[in-house]
């Protein structure tokens, strides 16, 4: 019986994830931890992904409703250090002695603005980088505790329509959809997301550490990208439905185990091998 703690969990992918763990039988998901900065669901989130239709408020809190003794909200806003380990104090206080077996890192921000217009570096650092690396740090002690040792950093991004051109001749070249990737930079340069490109290729690195850092111990930490998704931000155009992205993420967070550590994972969609956005199963370029 795993336990999982994902942040940004209360709308977009990080809502879906906690559903789809909920709907899992009790002998494969015992608990989750759903973690966000604003659990009433205010009009500002910390989470990675909207879904195509604006959830209510009540949205997240009907699940953990219909999950009481499976969800637990915790307050965590990944920029706050000390809310950080406050969430940690809770959770371990909410485990009662076991671990922490999969940590979802989920919650970040993305701004659509050119290089020189771009103001919001710092404020995504904070968000997209050391935000994981704050919330995995202070987690770090439960999950040592846990029999699964999984740390999932995922990799979102949402392609719009003054960049569709450039992704599409690149065809033979694309496997995935990541803006953090060095080798896909040429495809995609018409990106307005340059913060968003800069602290995901850091949370590469970031993730890279970790596995390095942890792998004797017997730790799986790798990176995930879900796809172009059908969100607010990814528009209607996007390729997949939330729940199919989400479908093939937790396939790769569930199967993989120590051989997948170090390692940045595209989803399987069937009928998706081939194209300018492939959803194969392999790996995605650095």
């Amino acid at each position: 019986m795993t336990t999982y703690l994902i942040t940004g969990a209360t709308r977009g992918i990080g809502l879906e994830l906690t559903r789809q763990l909920a709907a899992k039988p009790a002998t494969e998901v015992r608990h989750i931890f759903a973690a966000a900065r604003s659990l009433s669901l205010s009009s500002s989130t910390t989470s990675t992904a909207n879904q195509s239709t604006p959830q209510t408020p009540s949205d997240f809190q009907t699940l953990v409703k219909e999950h009481p003794s499976r969800i637990t909200p915790v307050p965590l806003d990944v920029t706050d250090e000390a809310g950080v380990r406050r969430a940690a104090q809770l959770v371990e206080q909410a485990l009662e002695g076991r671990g922490l077996d999969v940590l979802i890192n989920n919650a970040g921000v993305m701004g659509r603005v050119s290089l020189m217009e771009m103001n919001d570096l710092t404020s995504s650092f904070d968000v997209n980088v050391n935000g994981p690396h704050l919330v995995t740090r202070e987690f770090l002690p439960l999950l040592r505790k846990g029999t699964m040792k999984k740390i999932v950093n995922m990799l979102v991004v949402y392609p719009s329509s003054p960049f569709h051109g450039s992704m599409r001749q690149a065809t033979d070249k694309s496997s995935s959809t990541t803006l953090g990737s060095f080798a896909m930079q040429s495809v995609y340069r018409e990106a307005r997301s340059q913060s968003y490109k800069i602290t995901k290729a850091a949370l590469n690195m970031l993730t890279v550490l970790y596995a390095q850092e942890l792998e004797q111990e017997g730790f799986a930490v790798f990176c995930v990208s879900p796809g172009w998704l059908q969100t607010e931000m990814g528009g209607p155009r996007a390729d997949l439905p939330v729940a199919d992205g989400v479908r093939a993420t937790l396939e790769i967070i569930l199967n993989k185990g120590k051989e997948g550590n170090g390692r940045f994972f595209n989803i399987h969609v069937p009928g998706w091998n081939s194209g300018w956005n492939r959803y194969d199963g392999g790996e995605c370029a650095w």
